[in-house]
């Protein structure tokens, strides 16, 4: 769709002038020749640029309609055109928002480059916006997903440690998504806007990791043919994420540490100081308690990095997150194949939270995305899930501690599991039609009465799936 440009001009001949030229260069235009004209065309019309005389007759004067479409149609650009010796006004104008000015009298020349120009910033700072928030869409507390009391303390710490620039160490099995969290905490910084860099520090070469890391100059190393800049370099401003810290050989451990304490380092091969300004955040499924006590891991390092503690559970450990979760990554899929997005059944549920996600959140995902492309229909069923591994009954028992003590009698740990899984499973299959109950019930293949029974036992409010909004629809 070609761009809209509302013209405000008192002087009707200026007016077509200015409408035949922007016309011709393929725009849409709308015409107003006094304020009030100008002010309702912006209200009720979706503009990318308002181009206005800054005197216009009685009534509303240019000032206003830039005031009014700022507030209004804060996405439109606004552009002055101005009389001799109003230039100072014109200036006033850019304080109060406007993308730049064009002194009368103007050649058409000078026009098409000023209007050009603020559609091309407009543009940009709206495909920003929409990255910013796609961004926060992917990456902030939306994308992980949990109700239970460990993750609900996951978020709480993120949102009280975010704008801070304290170093912050994620604890969690592999597949968890330690780096969600990070990207989540990098998100809901200061720094959102600038790089957020990410390392494996397990899938590094011990004799390529401080190279990595802190960059190397030429003819460092046989190979080094030209300098590199280096992972820390990269983040500068940013948050640069160490994965995997406990894998970290101890001579990288020490050169890392100076950055914390001194904010700076040496490239390799290097002799010339490069200082850095970056948040570190680090994630380890190692006890790092242990790897310090074994001498494998530097206390001071530790301590640096370990300010704050983030601890993620396991999915085992959060069976109620499971029908959440696996919408979410339906849609995901579908989305990025351009699919219709398919259904999953209650018995399908029902396995994903029998099994023992030894892979955790990662395993999840897999199987999802994997049951999306390859069941015939669009209704996935637990014959079309491709879970793996050992029986869930065996996995729970070789895994150690799980969803359950396993100082419970076996009747009780089942009961509480399945308790667990019910009520999340019901109170997204709730979200997902809206809080209906009628609907809900017709959905998951339950009777009305059965439903509003099993809500009852499990103790479940309007709440719960209604976002605390206390509404609770065709109950």
């Amino acid at each position: 769709m070609n761009p809209r440009i509302l013209v405000a001009e008192d002087e009707r001949a200026i007016q077509l002038a200015i409408r035949g030229l922007l016309r011709r260069e393929g725009y849409e235009v709308e015409l107003a020749d006094n304020g009030e004209a100008a002010i309702r065309k912006i209200r009720e019309t979706p503009l990318d640029l308002v181009l206005t005389d800054l005197a216009l007759g009685q009534g509303p004067s240019g000032m206003d309609v830039l005031r009014f479409s700022k507030e209004h149609r804060p996405e439109a650009a606004v552009v002055m055109i101005t009389a001799h010796g109003t230039e100072k006004i014109a200036v006033e104008a850019m304080k109060l928002g406007a993308e730049d000015y064009v002194p009368k009298p103007f050649d058409n020349e000078e026009l098409r480059v000023v209007v050009k120009r603020a559609l091309e910033r407009t543009r940009l700072q709206r495909e920003n916006r929409m990255l910013l928030e796609r961004v926060e869409r992917d990456f902030g507390f939306e994308n992980l997903i949990g109700s239970g009391p460990a993750m609900k303390q996951v978020f709480e710490t993120i949102q009280k440690v975010a704008e801070t620039d304290l170093s912050v160490l994620i604890r969690g099995e592999s597949g968890t998504g330690k780096e969600g969290v990070a990207q989540a905490l990098h998100q809901r910084s200061s720094r959102r806007t600038r790089p957020f860099v990410a390392v494996n520090c397990a899938a590094i070469s011990k004799e390529l990791v401080e190279s990595e890391l802190f960059g190397h100059e030429k003819g460092a190393f046989t190979g080094a043919d030209a300098r590199r800049i280096g992972k820390f370099e990269a983040a500068d401003e940013g948050t640069i994420f160490l994965d995997e810290i406990g894998d970290m050989p101890q001579d990288t451990q020490a050169k890392v540490l100076r950055v914390l304490q001194e904010k700076a380092f040496e490239r390799v091969g290097g002799n010339r100081e490069v200082e850095v300004d970056v948040r570190v955040v680090a994630a380890t499924h190692r006890d790092l308690e242990e790897e310090v006590r074994a001498g494998r891991f530097r206390e001071d390092l530790y301590y640096r990095l370990n300010v704050v503690e983030i601890a993620i559970p396991p999915l085992r450990e959060r069976v109620e997150d499971i029908p959440a979760l696996a919408e979410r990554f339906l849609t995901q899929v579908s989305e990025r194949l351009d699919r219709e997005k398919k259904t999953i059944d209650a018995d399908a549920v029902a396995a994903l939270a029998r099994h023992a996600w030894r892979g955790n959140v990662r395993e999840l995902r897999n199987a999802i995305e994997q049951a999306s492309v390859l069941s015939p229909g669009q209704l996935i069923g637990a014959g079309d899930l491709r879970l793996g591994g050992l029986d869930p009954a065996e996995t729970a028992a070789q895994d150690g501690p799980g969803a359950v003590s396993t100082d419970l009698p076996f009747r009780d740990a089942k009961r509480s599991i399945v308790e667990r899984f019910e009520r999340g499973y019901l109170i997204q299959a709730l979200r997902s039609h809206g809080g209906n109950i009628s609907r809900t019930a017709e959905a998951i293949g339950m009777v009305r009465q059965s439903l509003q029974q099993k809500i009852r036992e499990l103790g479940l409010r309007s709440d719960d799936w209604n976002g605390g909004s206390g509404k609770e629809e065709g109950s």
